[in-house]
């Protein structure tokens, strides 16, 4: 899977944020820090945000449009992109991870993982289907 380092588009940017997002999650020292269930959502807040605004400044958007698309005061993003905030500084690494080549089992796991998922839902709406059919025969 082809990962945006310098997004051009929406649909980059999103790509890059959310590999970045997952790739930080599922690094082992941060699921090490998130597994305090009453710690689990600001740390998972703080990451998407720091996710997205690096996905954003990859494709050279300001720090005030990045404020206003993501709902946060342009100090916390500027924060996050200088590494000032602990997220800020563990996607920063996971973007250098990508960068460098480091992080291929995490983006082929998320890949299979698109994939299986796929798979389930033509499996289910062929289920469905198959009931249908039944419904109809039986009646």
């Amino acid at each position: 899977m082809e990962v945006p380092l310098n997004p051009l588009g929406r649909k980059e940017i999103h790509r890059l944020e959310s590999t970045l997002l997952f790739g930080t999650l599922f690094r082992p020292e941060v699921l090490d820090l998130i597994k305090d269930p009453a710690e689990r959502l600001t740390w998972v807040d703080s990451l998407a945000v720091a996710a997205g605004a690096l996905a954003r400044e990859k494709a050279g958007m300001t720090t005030s449009e990045i404020a206003q698309e993501l709902g946060r005061t342009e100090q916390t993003i500027r924060k996050h992109l200088k590494g000032e905030s602990k997220a800020g500084q563990l996607v920063r690494e996971t973007y250098e991870l990508i960068k460098g080549g480091k992080l291929e089992n995490v983006l082929t796991s998320l890949e299979e993982c698109r994939e299986y998922r796929e798979k389930y839902e033509n499996l289910k709406r062929e289920l469905e289907r198959i009931k249908e059919e039944i419904e109809k025969l039986l009646k």
